[in-house]
């Protein structure tokens, strides 16, 4: 008996295999490249949800990060270097399509550039730019929980353009 099973198993399994074969695949060249670059996004990404502060030039803070890079504003994240890398390229989900004080749009990209005294833990601070009015557009997501992950890694300083425009991560 449990040859017959045996033999019955192996021609559906051969039937059915012959039967798909017969039809053709499609080949889509597009969206096999999304399905893969969406694949090793989510294959790759680190995801924290960390309480988030602002901060602004202004008072005696230096116009540099601590990489010795100027700040850029709606770009430049301090980080806790035991959790974050600096280098580290994260999207923010709660800032891609906020509106900016230019009516320009932001991404949801910011690079950790930057370490803070009081930045430990599952904390982040957001730099808004020069003045109290620069954080405007953030203040809604100040003392804030906000969903990041790290997409990617940058060499050098990061993008100074206030945030506007996409950004494209690639491997340092």
């Amino acid at each position: 008996m449990k040859r017959i099973l045996a033999c019955l198993a192996t021609l559906a399994f051969a039937a059915s295999a012959s039967a798909s074969a017969a039809q053709p695949q499609a080949y889509d060249p597009i969206g096999d490249l999304i399905s893969a670059t969406n694949e090793s996004v989510v294959e790759n990404a680190s995801g924290w949800t960390l309480r988030a502060t602002l901060y602004h030039a202004g008072h005696g803070m230096s116009s540099h990060d601590s990489l010795g890079c100027p700040v850029s504003p709606m770009r430049t994240v301090a980080v806790d270097p035991a959790l974050i890398a600096r280098h580290s390229i994260i999207y923010i989900k709660e800032t891609a399509g906020m509106v900016l004080a230019d009516g320009s749009v932001h991404d949801g990209y910011w690079y950790a550039s930057d370490i803070g005294g009081a930045i430990k833990g599952e904390r982040i601070d957001l730099f808004t730019g020069h003045g109290a009015g620069s954080m405007r557009p953030l203040q809604g997501l100040n003392l804030k929980v906000l969903t990041v992950s790290k997409v990617g890694d940058f060499s050098g300083c990061p993008p100074v353009d206030g945030g506007a425009g996409t950004r494209v991560a690639s491997a340092r």
